[in-house]
């Protein structure tokens, strides 16, 4: 089965809103081992979306739309799908009731527009919104299937998980080809690096496809394999893994959805190990980053954001003569910063961060983008230096990654030779 999606809204198309709907259902539908072959961005023109529409139903088996399904005069999509189908639209009784206890839960008063969503094409079978009011709309004709749903991705995704995953799933059945995928996270290491490594890729794969994807927080490497049955297919992907963690182990930190703060929280937890953390140039991020996880106040003891001098040497007892003589961005000074927060703090561990972030405060022998990272435990103090670009927001991404890293390898025991 082959399918196209399309995503509607200028919103989108002039960058004010992140197409995150197209990558969800993208994974959803690859999930099912449906093939993904078009996926678009079309602005709120009725022409335009009919045609857009046409291409994408002539040339796939399953089309799925997001968005302009609101109650304002700029939500068009349902005025589309009737012209395209030549149908016409009536009301739905369960829509409607719907749509009153919502109005109804939040001692809101209905109004006629929004009444007006319980109208849906005549050829549709609704899709109903537990989490809004605008239905959607799954419609059959010529062995193909034409699914609608809002564009806010909560309520996209109620629908998606809800009714159209369960719905195609029971529609493609079981298929005799089985096709599977694993994420490979690394940080630390760029793409090009990883890639030599790596080295005879048709050998290491031995039929499976791999992708390189990167980012500011490392190289996502996807691995996709197919066979006549599901252990087959697993069998395969643990093989790659495990040869992959042969050659470039030390950099690999999770797969699949884990994030670095996620591995490294369960490490933390599992050894019963207490942390604290200074920032000077991410500005909280790292403490942000690891208070996203549940359950983190198990161990993080505090976080603090030491960015002038005088705080360090108030707050983390850094020695005022090391920021005369080597600068408040130095191996020197992020290695106190690391001890002395986890002096203050009473915690196992003291990581801390310390750099220029830019577009200002370089200097000639100091860059933006160079960023000193200390790790202070019960048997060592080290600081290490890392260099990234010239865009602020990025680097502070980079660098907060770079900083959970150097903390996982120091709880791991990996060092940075190579």
């Amino acid at each position: 089965m082959k399918a196209g999606i399309i995503t509607i809204g200028d919103e989108i198309l002039i960058g004010q809103t992140i197409n995150t709907n197209a990558a969800f259902i993208g994974e959803q539908l690859t999930a099912l081992q449906i093939e993904i072959s078009h996926s678009s961005v079309v602005h709120d023109n009725i022409k335009d979306i009919i045609d857009e529409f046409k291409g994408a139903f002539e040339n796939n088996d399953l089309v799925i739309v997001t968005g302009g399904l609101g109650p304002t005069h700029d939500d068009v999509t349902r005025k589309c799908i009737v012209q395209f189908f030549h149908t016409e639209l009536v009301t739905d009784d369960e829509v409607l009731s719907d749509i009153k206890k919502f109005f109804e839960v939040r001692g809101r008063q209905l109004t006629k527009t929004n009444e007006e969503q319980s109208l849906i094409p005549k050829i549709a079978v609704p899709i109903r919104n537990s989490r809004g009011t605008a239905p959607g709309f799954w419609i059959e004709k010529g062995n193909k299937v034409f699914i609608a749903m809002p564009g806010v991705p909560y309520e996209m995704k109620g629908m998606m998980e809800g009714f159209v995953i369960p719905s195609l799933y029971e529609m493609i059945g079981k298929t005799k080809i089985y096709r599977r995928m694993v994420n490979i996270l690394t940080t630390g290491i760029p793409e090009s690096i990883l890639f030599d490594k790596l080295g005879n890729l048709e050998e290491l794969l031995s039929g499976a496809s791999l992708a390189f994807l990167p980012s500011q927080f490392g190289v996502k490497m996807r691995v996709t394999a197919q066979g006549a049955s599901e252990e087959f297919v697993k069998n395969k992907l643990d093989e790659i893994e495990q040869k992959m963690r042969s050659v470039v182990g030390r950099f690999i930190y999770g797969k699949g959805d884990d994030s670095l703060e996620g591995v490294i929280s369960k490490l933390l937890i599992d050894r019963n190990l207490k942390l604290a953390v200074a920032e000077s140039c991410t500005g909280g991020l790292i403490a942000h980053r690891i208070t996203n996880i549940p359950g983190s106040s198990k161990f993080l003891e505090r976080g603090i954001v030491a960015y002038s001098n005088a705080s360090k040497v108030e707050l983390l007892k850094v020695n005022e003569d090391s920021i005369a003589k080597y600068g408040s961005v130095s191996l020197e000074v992020a290695r106190q910063m690391a001890e002395g927060i986890k002096a203050v703090s009473g915690s196992d561990i003291g990581l801390a961060i310390t750099g220029i972030m830019g577009p200002t405060g370089a200097t000639p022998n100091k860059p933006v983008g160079l960023v000193y990272i200390g790790v202070c435990d019960d048997k060592i103090c080290t600081a290490k230096e890392f260099r990234f670009g010239d865009d602020r927001i990025l680097n502070k991404d980079r660098a907060s990654q770079a900083a959970l890293e150097m903390l996982r390898r120091n709880l791991l025991g990996i060092t940075y030779d190579d």
